[in-house]
């Protein structure tokens, strides 16, 4: 989650200055509010985070590959298939909290570069001492708003842009308009992936929106989620990606995404189309 400007890196500058702890079960007082953690009671050494009440990370320090929610593996899934062997790539990740899709993405490609803008200095701080993250240049985690940073960074400078930026249960509007998915666009590479996390009642108005924005600025745009979620019967989260050079929605993408442990779908463009008429 991010959204206000703050000093550059500072949860890296505070951290560095700051013993390892290991995480305990409490809350803590941050900029925006508070932090929770909570022990996962089913594995040895994992952590649910919550944010305002709300949970925002599952941390498991034993297996940073290991994504336990859904939505999460289902970027995972789409990464994956678009650079299926370790590659040196430059991620940026708007919203952090845990730092979950940074440590997966270190541990499936450690030569990556990879820069976290999370809206809560404190937060980025608490993260940096309990939960084992790559150190700079790996991983560099940065206090500011996510609205704010995307414009001031360089033109194609990233392959992957994720984000996953909540207040409450909602993406801020001023991040799910056209302009700003240019901004994006501006900042990734030309076949670089933009993976969007849509938090969405039944009636996916919000899905509705955001397809229809993103179908302005980039070529290529596809949905993923649960079946019930894309048929209107629940509320839960949409994974959209949107790219310039083709999405990989092969066969091997709909294999994973059907083995997984809550088994998604694929809406491709045409079935986006008709979705949005």
């Amino acid at each position: 989650m991010g959204r206000k400007r703050a000093g550059k890196d500072q949860g890296e500058q505070a951290a560095s200055s700051t013993e390892q702890r290991r995480p305990r079960e409490g809350t803590w007082e941050t900029d925006t509010g508070t932090v929770r953690l909570e022990r996962d009671p089913y594995s040895a050494d994992a952590w649910i985070v919550f944010v305002n009440g709300v949970p925002s990370s599952h941390v498991d320090l034993d297996h940073p590959e290991r994504l336990d929610f859904e939505y999460m593996r289902w970027m995972a899934a789409i990464l994956a298939q678009r650079w299926p062997s370790p590659e040196r790539l430059r991620v940026l990740h708007l919203g952090g909290a845990g730092c979950s899709m940074a440590r997966w993405v270190h541990v499936t490609h450690p030569d990556a570069r990879q820069v976290v803008v999370e809206l809560d200095a404190k937060l980025t701080v608490l993260a940096r001492e309990w939960f084992r993250l790559p150190a700079a240049p790996l991983l560099r985690v940065r206090a500011g708003d996510a609205g704010q940073v995307l414009p001031t960074l360089t033109a194609q400078t990233r392959d992957v842009i994720i984000r996953d930026v909540f207040a409450g249960s909602l993406t801020p509007v001023e991040l799910t308009t056209a302009e700003y998915h240019a901004e994006a666009k501006r900042v990734l590479a030309p076949d670089g992936v933009y993976l969007l996390n849509v938090g969405d009642a039944p009636d996916l108005a919000h899905l509705r929106a955001e397809a229809a924005a993103l179908r302005t600025v980039f070529a290529h745009v596809a949905a993923v989620a649960d079946p019930a979620m894309l048929k209107g019967r629940r509320r839960g989260n949409v994974v959209v990606a949107a790219s310039d050079a083709p999405l990989p929605l092969g066969a091997g993408l709909t294999r994973r995404l059907l083995t997984d442990a809550l088994p998604a779908s694929v809406w491709d463009e045409a079935e986006l189309t008709r979705f949005l008429r």
